[in-house]
């Protein structure tokens, strides 16, 4: 796998005790970090010093599930979690847990830095001032876990690189799927696994949105206001139902699937603002389920990635994945199909992936180890033009003899194939509805350039792509 991400990497072995004066990492079963030898002494040598970098939702959470649950996991794992450091904007915030005096702080250097810290959390989002501070926390020795899917997407050969120079591990499981352990699954199942294509529902407000249109007829604008009453969507949903926050996810999941570097500027993006009622019925009479997809595939030795809301056919596994849940569908040479299905937000559900990352950075640690990251190959991306898919269109038409030809013969011209084609309605407010077969996005796009001038066509409504077919 020469050039691949997961090309190995010569660890460094200086890890070894030789002197009370060396740079150790592991002395005595204990965990710790350059320069901390003389601080262990009379501690508890199992023990895992973990600092987080902020105590939002998922922060607090992950803090939770540590003071919770720290006595079980040392039971099955020979860990013993503590948190000695969590570092917030503000100290005298009301917040989810308890923390002994000491634990906070506005420093999240000293997180990254800090000779009582072996292994950092951070959960604050966006990409500065994570970005620095993740880079010192490798920098100084220290894996980081990290639910930030902007970073990731954005900066992740960088830090993918820092992280294999310190030879420690940098592990982000929660940023694409919450508690779906699809990372690992690509990282480390599914390494010798020629992948051709994921398929993802990776937004769990979207697909809210989506089940509640089609399961109770309500309009996006109504059903998008009680998301935001719920919770389930923000004050300013655009990241969501626009498509950037899959788009995000996607891109990670390009790059760790395909070893190519993806950022979300190479993933074409659709959301669902202009998903209709009338569209969620005729989807339905056509017997599929609109969602909006990540879809990430390889053809040949170009990448294509690209969201936006599609037809499933409703015998599709990905159908039948509801509200608010995640489901990543991934399609392997030798494998075949696989899916994985779960929650992919809320603070409990990312923290439990980020809980299992940070277990599988100590234990490479212990062992002198770390999963490396090789050094990515310039994507070799495939614009959204070049590919191909079957289509839903709707056209508002004037019924009169001739136009059925009209439109036809526009289709023949491009040499887009029509599968079907039913008429609603009749004298001036008719309208078409056709399906048509797999074709190549610009000849698509030109057909409908044509259609919009053709003088019996009054508009060209919903246009939508289909799968699985």
């Amino acid at each position: 796998m020469q050039g691949s991400l997961f090309a190995a990497r010569p660890m460094r072995t200086s890890w070894r005790l030789t002197s009370a004066e060396s740079t150790l990492r592991i002395a005595k079963g204990r965990i710790v970090s350059p320069g901390t030898v003389s601080a262990m002494q009379g501690q508890d040598l199992s023990t895992v010093r973990v600092g987080v970098l902020g105590c939002g939702n998922v922060g607090a959470s992950v803090v939770s599930i540590i003071q919770a649950d720290a006595d079980s996991i040392a039971a099955k794992t020979g860990i013993k979690l503590v948190v000695t450091k969590v570092a917030v904007r503000n100290l005298s915030a009301d917040r989810a847990v308890a923390l002994p005096d000491g634990v906070l702080t506005r420093d999240a250097h000293a997180v990254a830095n800090g000779s009582d810290v072996d292994i950092v959390v951070e959960t604050i989002g966006g990409i500065e001032p994570a970005r620095q501070i993740t880079l010192a926390a490798l920098k100084s020795g220290k894996p980081v876990v990290t639910a930030n899917k902007e970073l990731v997407a954005n900066c992740g050969a960088e830090l993918f690189e820092a992280a294999t120079a310190a030879g420690v591990d940098l592990h982000f499981e929660a940023a694409v799927g919450g508690g779906i352990p699809i990372m690992r699954a690509l990282r480390k199942s599914l390494v010798g696994e020629r992948i051709n294509k994921i398929l993802g529902i990776v937004n769990g407000t979207t697909n809210f949105i989506l089940t509640k249109m089609t399961e109770e007829g309500a309009g996006y604008a109504d059903v998008l206001a009680e998301a935001q009453a719920l919770g389930f969507a923000e004050a300013d949903p655009t990241a969501d139902v626009e498509g950037h926050d899959a788009g995000a996810k996607a891109a990670i999941m390009a790059t760790i699937a395909f070893g190519q570097s993806v950022v979300p500027g190479d993933v074409f993006q659709e959301g669902i603002s202009q998903v209709s009622a009338s569209d969620i019925e005729a989807a339905r009479r056509l017997e599929h389920v609109i969602k909006l997809l990540a879809i990430v595939e390889r053809t040949d030795d170009e990448v294509a990635v690209r969201v936006h809301p599609a037809m499933v056919p409703i015998t599709h596994p990905l159908a039948a994945v509801r509200d608010s849940f995640n489901a990543v569908f991934v399609e392997g040479e030798a494998v075949g199909e696989l899916m994985f299905y779960g929650r992919g937000a809320g603070g409990f559900p990312t923290a439990s992936a980020m809980i299992g990352d940070l277990l599988s950075a100590i234990s490479n640690l212990k062992r002198s180890t770390a999963s490396p990251f090789g050094t990515l190959e310039a994507a070799k991306m495939r614009p959204i033009d070049q590919t191909s898919s079957a289509f839903y269109l709707k056209l508002e038409v004037q019924d009169r003899p001739g136009v059925l030809a009209a439109v036809s013969s526009v289709f023949g011209k491009h040499g887009v194939s029509i599968r079907s084609m039913e008429q609603h309605g009749a004298g001036d407010s008719a309208s078409l509805v056709l399906i048509i077969h797999r074709a190549l996005e610009s000849d698509v796009q030109a057909t409908l350039r044509e259609l919009r001038e053709l003088e019996s066509v009054q508009s060209v409504g919903s246009v939508m792509r289909v799968i699985g077919d």
